[in-house]
């Protein structure tokens, strides 16, 4: 491998036992390597500039230090681009964190390229704060998703801000109480309730994948308290995970898959998979070929696909 030294950027407010695991997991995998990481939080380097120049404030930054590349484990976007207009190679880039966070972009990127998701409506949207006395537009959303739905708000994380609506007094009250979030209207999946595929791409390649399933909620989320085994994708399944991590330009991603009787779709995609719960499920240290990615594209030994 080559020599490499690189920073290992994460959320400052995020620094529960969750979140840390990940950083010194990546970090101790990227040291056998004989790659150095640097830690930092994001609120430890500050976006700047000096008149047109950008720059990085921070105790800890030096103008003559620029690392070979940062994995950025985070969602900060101003620092994530200040980053990359500085030349600095991020995994993943700041475009594909942006799609990926928000679920009504990733829906817009993934229907572009003819992945296949569950029937999806994105709400109107109102400016935040405006109170929204009629939603006469769930009466389309009704007749076209039909009773029970599912609310997404377009950013949240770990299967939380997902809401199940069983009558069209539950979406009014939704619809208002969410009024200037983003957020969308999803047609479940009834064959894939409480159960899903969560598939790994790295680099293009699946690299490992489990199912998870729940016994008591329709979302099969580990944090939501799902339990996982080991699972062996069919080609369909791998093939649908790659594109949908390409269709993002994701260079690591975990994918979800929901298994309608037609076939495999895609219910989302994450650009910063945790990846302690699928190393227990299936022993495979995800942190490997993320690293062996990482390491082939700085040394042009693989080119690195547009997103």
């Amino acid at each position: 491998m080559t020599k490499l030294s690189g920073w290992i950027i994460y959320n400052g407010q995020l620094k529960s036992d969750k979140f840390l695991d990940y950083v010194t997991w990546f970090k101790q995998s990227a040291e056998k390597a004989n790659i150095h990481l640097e830690v930092f939080t994001n609120d430890e380097i500050l976006v700047s500039n000096d008149k047109t120049k950008p720059l990085l404030f921070s105790k800890t930054w030096c103008e003559n230090f620029h690392p070979d590349f940062v994995h950025y484990a985070d969602k900060d976007l101003h620092l994530a681009r200040q980053l990359e207009s500085m030349n600095i190679p991020l995994f993943n880039r700041s475009k594909s964190i942006e799609i990926c966070d928000n679920k009504s972009l990733m829906h817009h990127h993934l229907v572009e390229k003819s992945i296949p998701t569950p029937m999806t409506i994105i709400a109107p949207m109102t400016f935040n704060g405006i109170e929204v006395k009629e939603v006469t537009y769930i009466e389309r959303i009704i007749e076209a998703i039909g009773l029970p739905m599912i609310i997404k708000e377009a950013f949240g994380s770990f299967g939380q801000q997902v809401y199940w609506i069983d009558s069209k007094e539950q979406l009014e009250i939704m619809a208002k109480k969410l009024a200037g979030k983003d957020h969308l209207y999803q047609k479940p999946v009834h064959h894939s309730l409480g159960k899903d595929i969560r598939i790994n791409v790295v680099g293009g390649k699946v690299v490992a994948s489990m199912k998870r399933t729940s016994q008591t909620d329709f979302r099969a989320n580990v944090t939501a308290g799902g339990s996982t085994t080991p699972y062996d994708p069919s080609l369909e399944e791998k093939t649908l995970a790659v594109q949908a991590a390409a269709a993002v330009g994701a260079d690591f991603a975990g994918v979800d898959l929901l298994l309608e009787k037609e076939g495999p779709v895609v219910c989302e995609v994450n650009s910063n998979p945790h990846i302690r719960s699928i190393y227990e499920c299936t022993g495979i240290d995800v942190a490997v070929p993320m690293i062996e990615h990482i390491d082939a594209i700085l040394s042009g030994q693989k080119e690195r696909k547009l997103s």
